[in-house]
Formats: structure tokens, sequence, C-alpha cells
């Protein structure tokens, strides 16, 4: 894998994934990965899970997660920690932007 110690955002379009979520792949390497979100409001992240560890930082917006068998409200400023296959998911309450933090990084998401 080629490693760029730069990423520019207007390098990256944002890939509209439907259901009002928009995603722009940040940059990565083989053990980690940023990616930024974007949601209108009540746009849901369906229940699901993966073999990667995620942090989730929200820089805007509100939103409701469910990992596990928790249920909570997150805000600008607030993070979540998602474990290796971790049932998680998320519904946008105000609209707003994640930045999502994977390691290793996420080749689904890499084209």
């Amino acid at each position: 894998m080629d490693v760029t110690n730069f990423c520019y955002g207007k390098d990256h379009e944002l890939e509209d994934l439907g259901g009002g979520i928009k995603r722009r792949m940040a940059i990565f390497a083989d053990n980690a990965m940023v990616v930024e979100v974007h949601f209108e409001k009540g746009a849901v992240a369906a229940l699901h899970s993966h073999p990667h560890e995620q942090i989730s930082y929200v820089l805007s917006g509100v939103f409701e997660f469910e990992i596990g068998d928790q249920k909570k409200v997150v805000r600008a400023g607030d993070s979540t920690y998602k474990q290796p296959n971790m049932v998680h998911g998320a519904t946008c309450l105000e609209e707003g932007v994640l930045l999502d933090f994977f390691t290793p990084h996420r080749e689904d998401f890499v084209k």
C-alpha cells in the first residue's frame, strides 16, 4: 500500500450512501483510517458489526447511538468506542457530522 502523509478534502468527493448519509474518505494506512460521515436529520445507520475497532467523534449534530445493549445520546464534542464485532448503529436526531476512526483500515471502503 502506498502511504501518503497528507490528504486534502478537496480531492475526495462526498459519496452518497443513500438514506440521508454521505461519506468522505480521508486518510488511511494499513493500521488506521479516518472517514467523515454526514447525516441528515432522521438518517439511520442500521445495526451492524465488523472486525475493526471504531471510534466516532461527533463534530456536529446530535445522535442516538446503540452499542451492544446500551443506547445513549451524544452531541458535538462527544465520542463513542465500538469494540471489534460489537453490534452498533446510530440515528441522527439533529443534522450532523461524525469523524470515524478505524483500525485496521476498512478495505471495503477503499476503491
